[in-house]
């Protein structure tokens, strides 16, 4: 082509919109020129050398439509990038000519379900918000969970209904509100589009959970975070979640072989990791529980002492081979009995607002007097637990974060962590422009698990 033509296919500016949406606002009748040729030749003229950049190239428009407008059934209509007859060059018309192609203008009609989120919300924001147009957000199951800016509230009506519209496996579009429950620490929210149906089921690790969105915490943004630490567990390792949620580290651990404590003090929280420990077949690897933090810190040690998980047996076996194991288990070929896990390896405490505060809980966990029928507890732990704690910090650089996440908890454990700690301090994302989401993993000190505790 001899220079560049633009079609417009931008949807109408309808800025005067605010509260309510009128899709019928948003049609345009796009004239471009086309080429009349019988069916037949159609597949070469597209393939034609002289006709290179002048097909038609729009999202989702056909290059060959049916001819209304002719008297011959026979004739398709080839549509171009152009307008007028003489946006073509000398040898495109030279080759249409040959061809006995007739130029004619044929009307393509847009209207709202033709373009996208995007499109139609750059048609209706004031100009000097179209920068940030906010037409992201998370999904779980079949709700859309946005977090919109102070700017665009005016408009969240309409922005909620444009992302239903244009994502149809969607029913339900709501916002984040700045309140957070203080007790359960869920973020409260505002139906903006669709219905008010907050039970979602969302599957993330090969395992399928099931929760009330607007009663339980949940953030698809972690989901890398999730694995990561999975990651670090063995399969026959005994895992303790302080502040399980629904499941998204108990779950993955216990379908990859770990046994769970899985805690949460949210009873609605509790329901539900109740369900996803049923509905993903691991009732027999994880125990639920619906405790305070601190109580269940306190206790864990000697409670699964007392009355351990069952050894790992290996990875999910099919039907024939466990009918197989179960053959050899009746012959005495190999041993059924594998040791208990009775021993956390591992603690998690994603609560990052406030976790860091319940570290003193650690303080005399292994100590007589809060396991007085299991004399051998401190002998069990021969090798000390890891503690993944999250947290948040305002210090941007990682050096100053680091020590500021480090002074906090070793304030909290009321002792400085050494090299035998195995610190380790992982960056998980940015929350905010002055505010970053961290995890510190360390090997819990024996010396502060066998003090007495302190009344």
């Amino acid at each position: 082509m001899h220079r560049n033509i633009t079609i417009d296919t931008s949807p109408p500016p309808a800025r005067w919109m605010r509260d309510t949406l009128d899709r019928s606002a948003f049609h345009r009748t796009v004239p471009v020129l086309a080429a009349r040729l019988p069916t037949a030749l159609t597949g070469s003229l597209l393939k034609a050398e002289p006709m290179r950049g002048f097909i038609i190239n729009l999202p989702r428009i056909r290059s060959v439509v049916p001819d209304a407008g002719s008297q011959n059934d026979n004739n398709k209509l080839v549509l171009l990038r152009v307008q007028h007859e003489a946006d073509l060059n000398a040898a495109t018309l030279s080759y249409l000519k040959s061809q006995n192609a007739s130029l004619t203008t044929h009307n393509i009609e847009l209207d709202y379900d033709y373009w996208s989120a995007d499109d139609i919300l750059h048609a209706i924001l004031p100009e000097e918000l179209l920068d940030g147009s906010p037409t992201g957000f998370s999904i779980m199951g079949h709700l859309a969970h946005m977090n919109l800016n102070e700017e665009y509230l005016p408009y969240k009506y309409i922005i909620g209904q444009v992302i239903l519209d244009k994502n149809k496996r969607l029913r339900t579009v709501v916002n984040k509100l700045d309140s957070i429950d203080t007790r359960f620490r869920f973020f409260k929210m505002e139906l903006l589009a669709g219905e008010s149906d907050y039970i979602v089921e969302h599957s993330e690790s090969n395992c399928r959970f099931k929760f009330d969105f607007s009663q339980v915490y949940w953030n698809s943004r972690l989901q890398t975070e999730h694995s990561r630490l999975v990651n670090m567990f063995q399969p026959d390792e005994l895992v303790a979640d302080v502040f399980a949620g629904v499941g998204p580290f108990a779950l993955p651990a216990a379908r990859k072989g770990c046994a769970v404590l899985a805690n949460d003090l949210n009873p609605e929280s509790y329901k539900y990791l109740a369900v996803n420990i049923e509905d993903n077949k691991v009732s027999d690897r994880v125990r639920a529980s619906c405790k305070d933090g601190r109580d269940f810190i306190r206790h864990a040690a000697a409670l699964v002492a007392a009355n351990p998980f069952p050894g790992y047996t290996g990875p999910p076996l099919s039907q024939s081979q466990r009918r197989a194991q179960s053959r050899q288990q009746s012959r005495g070929q190999i041993s059924s009995q594998q040791p208990p896990r009775n021993r956390i390896a591992h603690f998690v405490m994603n609560l990052p607002d406030s976790a860091i505060t319940f570290l003193d809980s650690f303080r005399g966990m292994l100590a007589p007097s809060s396991s007085e029928s299991i004399a051998d507890l401190q002998a069990l732990y021969d090798v000390m637990p890891m503690v993944h704690c999250y947290c948040f910090t305002r210090e941007l650089e990682q050096e100053a974060a680091e020590r500021d996440i480090r002074q906090r908890v070793e304030g909290h454990l009321g002792y400085m962590l050494k090299t035998e700690n195995e610190v380790m301090v992982h960056l998980v994302r940015s929350v905010a422009p002055n505010k970053d989401m961290y995890c510190i993993s360390f090997r819990l000190p024996r010396a502060i698990t066998v003090e007495e505790p302190q009344s």
